[in-house]
């Protein structure tokens, strides 16, 4: 595993990213002692975390939905 020296680090942070990115970890060292470790992370394909619409087709949502119990709401607000 590469250990670089924090001002390299800064100077080659984009190209040391994209090699840590490929699978090749590198250690930051500042004044000859290791201080941390760049590694890839497990992240999930975009496609993988979607959300919207998980539950399509599997729920009803009842035609009168804005207008359910609006007589109790609005005796709420008016008194």
């Amino acid at each position: 595993m590469d250990i670089i020296n924090m001002h390299d680090a800064k100077t080659r942070l984009s190209q040391l990213v994209d090699k840590a990115a490929k699978g090749e970890p590198f250690i930051i060292a500042r004044a000859g002692k290791p201080v941390a470790r760049v590694s890839a992370i497990e992240a999930p394909e975009p496609a993988t975390a979607r959300r919207l619409g998980f539950l399509k087709g599997q729920i009803q949502v009842p035609d009168d939905f804005n207008r359910l119990d609006e007589d109790n709401i609005a005796d709420m607000f008016e008194g």
